[in-house]
């Protein structure tokens, strides 16, 4: 099984990066990803759990808005992490969500819901890269909701009142990044309506100008009329398909993998990276 789209507590996710791949071992997935929030903070300590049925494929997920204001996420997998150029951009998204977060519990607390920045970064495990799911796990804490996905149905999704979208590269800007540091780049999730405004259809042709390699079709965040569509656009671009799990761990629904990459379209998708980086023991 391959999933190619998990999260550990280097950025939102709740397990360590070693208690994920050995998850990972324990589920039966061979080929696993991992790919924080713009953050590769997790990389070295993922390699030390590997074993020799399972292989790891380095990678983060970049936040990016179009612009006209949509949130896109971009998948880069399998390049260089000593790449300067896509580091800086890393470090640069990072450093635009402290202000962010900051404006969203302004919004929350202006209508009587007890939220504080204080009590986001107590829920945020050290070093991890802040972000929305902290602060849905801040207003389970304190009562205001009973779990993540509550709060992002109710309170924390890409349309809500309380969003703040925040300065990030634009799709096209992460995907030349990706591909100039030797490596492949997915669009996460692009028609998951129940997050919000999505991609239109047109806008993947620019994408793919810039180097596009794929789109996750399989993700419990798009219906099966989404999907379906999502498979014709990477037909007629040809694009590689993938299937993942976007998990995160306790306290959001997603399993590992309960979507799942063929393993024709990965080996594809690998192909398509400057050198072969995939970590193996």
């Amino acid at each position: 099984m391959i999933d190619l789209h998990t999260h550990t507590r280097c950025s939102d996710g709740t397990d360590t990066p070693f208690a994920l791949v050995k998850k990972a071992l324990a589920a039966g997935i061979t080929t696993l990803a991992i790919t924080d929030h713009d953050s590769t903070a997790g990389w070295s300590e993922a390699i030390t759990a590997l074993q020799p049925q399972i292989e790891l494929v380095l990678g983060a997920e970049i936040s990016c808005l179009t612009h006209d204001g949509i949130s896109v996420h971009m998948l880069g997998l399998l390049f260089d992490g000593e790449d300067r150029a896509i580091q800086q951009l890393l470090s640069d998204s990072r450093d635009t969500r402290i202000p962010r977060m900051r404006a969203m519990v302004e919004l929350l607390q202006a209508d009587g819901i007890q939220i504080s920045l204080d009590d986001v970064y107590k829920a945020m495990p050290d070093g991890a890269t802040l972000g929305r799911p902290h602060l849905a796990d801040a207003l389970v804490a304190n009562g205001v909701v009973a779990s993540r996905d509550e709060a992002f149905l109710d309170l924390l999704n890409n349309g809500s009142k309380y969003y703040v979208t925040h300065a990030a590269p634009t799709p096209v800007d992460a995907i030349k990044a990706i591909r100039s540091a030797g490596g492949v780049a997915v669009i996460a999730h692009p028609f998951a309506s129940r997050r919000g405004q999505v991609l239109d259809a047109t806008s993947f042709a620019d994408l793919v100008s810039a180097g596009l390699n794929g789109i996750e079709v399989h993700h419990r965040d798009q219906n099966a009329e989404e999907q379906a569509s999502l498979s014709a656009i990477a037909r007629e671009l040809n694009l590689v398909t993938t299937g993942s799990s976007d998990y995160h761990g306790t306290g959001k629904l997603n399993g590992l993998a309960e979507n799942v990459t063929d393993k024709t379209q990965w080996l594809r998708l690998e192909s398509e990276a400057n050198q072969r980086r995939v970590v193996t023991k």
